[in-house]
């Protein structure tokens, strides 16, 4: 602890001013330690994670109320740096990131959104540049990173496009001052975001001739109304792997564009997102919804088939009753090598899992005997004994033909959709994720690119949601 004394001795503080430095110190101390400690909790599984993030957030809640209350006392006595506020802001944001990620309720993006534009709009790391210290403006870069993944999810395009530039001329600065040697990591950070936000070659216009910012995610009042005669299934979505392990891919963070798509479409509109303040107020994230409003999903970039099978088992271990788990893979085709006598659910080939096997022109290299199957291959067989549960198959993938023949084994409720295995050059994803949530727009990516739409395409994507 660091107490700054501006005029005599540190023995002349006032006793109460000491106490809030020691205060201060003790819960930002406490904050670091519970936060680094995220890391180590299980990434699947609904509960065993919940007490840990109610006890972080409950610190950093206190810790950044404390530093609000006695701000000018830590400005005098502790010098307090406001890029220190700003790293607190930003944990925060981190914090509600990762349990949207966690619950998959979309108000958590607009808390973290909120702690994130607030460091933007107060210049918490302002000052970091004139410091010389590079560690600090990696934080900022950071920072910058982080957001524009939260403003994407977020469909902040416009904001997104401004962060970019800030961004672009922030590590432009940093690489040229400090002569470092992460320039070519921040660099590919640059062109996969613009290649991400480039990704949908459509434009929709209105009548003022105005971009529109379409969500994938289902609007309020979005649910076309039952026919009449039908009646309401009794299945529920509950559980979602959504896979991507598809070579050159566009892609930002650990989200390739198949997978940003596919996420939101399982997703609905976060109904309080234009009500939402931009500045960080009181945190209660221990006040979750009384039901969950989207199916809770794992995000798995590039798994081996150790960690697919993991969450894979951890999903349907856990799935409630009366629900369905959802299994959407967008990964590199495997293909057998040669024909077998008997051809059974592990003679089709498959989906590749993540291996460190060289990839060549996007092909990957075979180096195995003929005879023998593709350890690192997801054969449809595989998924057979996740069937005893209602399963929903979403295959994307040059070989989802290997899934045409999938065997519903234990007479459970099951469907599996198969891309094409043949897609048009102008799409940036896969057939299945850019058809799903919005066909029409898919139909102009295939026929023209950067096609300008009217209200009148508005109009019937409406009628085909």
């Amino acid at each position: 602890m660091t107490i700054m004394s501006g005029v005599g001795a540190e023995d002349d503080i006032p006793l109460g001013e000491r106490k809030t430095v020691t205060d201060f110190c003790y819960l930002l101390d406490k904050s670091k330690q519970l936060f680094n400690g995220l890391r180590d909790l299980p990434q699947y599984g609904h509960k065993q994670w919940q007490s840990y993030f109610g006890r972080t957030f409950d610190v950093y809640t206190k810790l950044w109320k404390f530093q609000q209350q006695h701000r000018q006392v830590l400005d005098n006595r502790y010098g307090l740096k406001r890029w220190q506020i700003g790293e607190v802001a930003s944990k925060i944001g981190q914090l509600y990131y990762h349990y949207y990620l966690r619950t998959s309720e979309t108000s958590y993006l607009n808390e973290a959104f909120s702690f994130y534009s607030a460091i933007r709009q107060r210049s918490y790391y302002y000052q970091v540049n004139k410091e010389d210290r590079p560690e600090l403006v990696v934080k900022k870069l950071r920072y910058y990173a982080r957001f524009i993944v939260v403003c994407l999810l977020l469909n902040k395009m416009d904001l997104v496009k401004v962060l970019v530039k800030e961004l672009s001329e922030e590590i432009e600065e940093y690489t040229q001052r400090f002569n470092t040697e992460d320039q070519l990591e921040w660099n590919l950070v640059l062109q996969e975001v613009a290649a991400f936000v480039e990704a949908d070659p459509v434009m929709i216009l209105n009548d003022d001739n105005a971009v529109v910012v379409k969500s994938n995610r289902l609007q309020e009042g979005g649910v076309p109304q039952l026919e009449p005669g039908m009646v309401v299934g009794q299945l529920t979505l509950a559980d979602a792997l959504i896979v991507g392990n598809s070579n050159n891919q566009v892609k930002f963070s650990e989200l390739t564009i198949d997978m940003f798509r596919m996420l939101q479409a399982l997703e609905r509109e976060p109904v309080n997102l234009a009500t939402q303040s931009s500045k960080p107020g009181t945190l209660e994230p221990s006040e979750k919804p009384a039901k969950r409003e989207n199916p809770h999903k794992y995000l798995l970039y590039k798994p081996t088939f150790s960690q697919l099978y993991t969450f894979l088992s951890a999903s349907f271990k856990e799935l409630p009753a009366n629900s369905v788990l959802l299994v959407y893979l967008s990964a590199t085709g495997v293909f057998p090598t040669g024909r077998s006598e008997y051809e059974g659910p592990y003679d089709f080939g498959g989906v590749l899992t993540n291996t460190n096997r060289d990839v060549v022109n996007g092909e990957t290299v075979q180096k195995r005997n003929q005879a023998q199957k593709e350890m690192h291959c997801l054969h449809p067989g595989d998924l057979y004994p996740f069937t005893r549960k209602p399963l929903f198959i979403i295959v994307d993938s040059s070989n989802s033909t290997a899934y045409k023949n999938f065997s519903n084994l234990f007479g459970q409720p099951m469907v599996c959709l198969l891309s094409p295995t043949v897609y048009p050059k102008t799409l940036p994803g896969k057939c299945k994720s850019e058809y799903g949530p919005s066909p029409m727009r898919a139909q102009c990516s295939d026929t023209a690119s950067h096609t300008r739409i009217g209200t009148g395409l508005m109009r019937l994507q409406e009628l085909f949601s």
